[in-house]
């Protein structure tokens, strides 16, 4: 399959997308709070980009979550409750060019952050394929998958790709085996 980030969509040529959300500063890695300058699922979204020259897309709420870790968990957990689903800076004014959606979310509470559900309930994903990755600390993919499914049930979901936060910076190898696995061949 090949992929292309141009701006027409050349005969045979898949268009693909990268959505992705990814919270940087003060995060749980490896048992302990750390301060990332750049979010785990964004180091895996762009990896996914070098690999495949995908277009990226960043799934920002218009109100930023606190910068402390433990006030972000309150207020997922809370916006995960309540099923909320948070306003976006952003949209895609093309979504209906691409064929192909990878989407990267980090595992929020057993699924994704609510802001990935508003985008992905934002746009008609009829007939496209989602291929889903998420950085975790132990808790993989969650029920993230079958989340994915229901909001979007004429879409194709592919096999998920998990990887713990604090190996994101190692993980090239496992992301080219899964992007060779759902058949998005990477570049080497």
């Amino acid at each position: 399959m090949k992929m292309t980030h141009s701006k027409g969509n050349p005969k045979g040529e898949e268009r693909c997308l990268i959505a992705y959300f990814s919270r940087p500063g003060n995060n749980y890695v490896g048992g302990q709070i750390v301060d990332l300058p750049v979010g785990n699922t964004e180091v895996v979204a762009k990896m996914i980009r070098d690999l495949t020259g995908c277009d990226l897309f960043r799934i920002e709420p218009v109100k930023a979550y606190p910068k402390d870790y433990s006030e972000t968990t309150d207020v997922a957990k809370e916006e995960l409750r309540t099923k909320a689903r948070p306003k976006l800076t952003g949209s895609v004014e093309n979504i209906a060019s691409y064929d192909l959606i990878f989407l990267g979310y980090p595992d929020w509470w057993g699924t994704m952050p609510m802001p990935v559900f508003t985008f992905l309930e934002g746009y008609d994903l009829s007939g496209k394929t989602i291929a889903p990755f998420c950085t975790h600390e132990g808790s993989g993919l969650g029920h993230s998958i079958a989340d994915i499914r229901k909001a979007c049930p004429k879409s194709t979901v592919l096999d998920g790709i998990a990887i713990r936060g604090g190996d994101v910076h190692n993980a090239k190898d496992a992301v080219t085996g899964w992007l060779q696995k759902i058949g998005t061949a990477g570049k080497s």
